[in-house]
């Protein structure tokens, strides 16, 4: 009998990535929200639902709301923001799962498997943009998948294919012909992310998110920021 290095055998310690799992070949999705085509109608939340059949109660995605003004006395304005999991490069979800249920795919893709989910919480808590919740049903961890089940047979995702402003737009990063490639690139000084401090390089990307919202949007919407905040 021989005994193989620890290093040989482990793939990925505490905080690191652990390999990824296969996706579709030569693929790199991302999705790109056009906040100035929001009309804040939640016909994404509603098509999420009927596809995915979360728990009344919760959600996928959804868009949140916003009062925002320049100065307190000054009137305010309305901002939707839809929010979803950002399918990250460096997603913080995937390496606290204790039993590898949280995995991302070669196609950039984070999934949970729910079969091995244990519902311990950790990946909930470990993301950062609040996208992720303990399924009241399943008790296992749920979250947006970019609707993988329609992508890998060719139809977009509910949320894409529902919008009515044609806000969000869905595609392979990897080819630089496809129209989120084209729309990045036309925009890319007004292309803004969530949180980019985290270090977590998220794959979901906004054109007109206002510089306050940047870093500084956290849970739940019913709050009023204040421009200069």
């Amino acid at each position: 009998m021989s005994l193989l290095p620890l290093a040989s055998t482990a793939q990925a310690g505490i905080g690191d990535q652990p390999p990824r799992r296969p996706g579709i070949e030569g693929k790199r999705y991302g999705m790109l929200v056009d906040l100035r085509k929001c009309i804040g109608c939640q016909a994404c939340t509603v098509s999420c639902s009927v596809e995915n059949l979360p728990p009344i109660g919760q959600f996928r995605t959804t868009v949140l709301q916003y009062e925002v003004t320049e100065t307190p006395d000054a009137p305010s304005a309305l901002i939707n923001l839809p929010r979803l999991c950002n399918h990250c490069d460096e997603p913080p979800c995937v390496p606290v799962c204790p039993v590898q249920a949280t995995f991302q795919r070669t196609d950039g893709i984070v999934l949970v498997d729910n079969e091995r989910c244990v519902g311990c919480g950790y990946c909930v808590q470990a993301c950062p943009y609040d996208a992720r919740f303990i399924n009241h049903e399943t008790q296992t961890a749920d979250k947006c998948t970019f609707c993988e089940h329609r992508l890998e047979v060719g139809l977009l995702p509910a949320c894409v294919e529902s919008c009515v402003g044609g806000a969000r737009v869905i595609g392979d990063l990897n080819d630089p012909q496809s129209e989120i490639s084209r729309r990045l690139e036309t925009h890319k000084d007004e292309i803004r992310v969530l949180k980019p401090g985290m270090n977590t390089d998220p794959h979901v990307y906004y054109i007109g998110l206002p510089e306050a919202f940047v870093n500084e949007v956290d849970g739940q919407a019913g709050i009023r920021l204040i421009a200069k905040h």
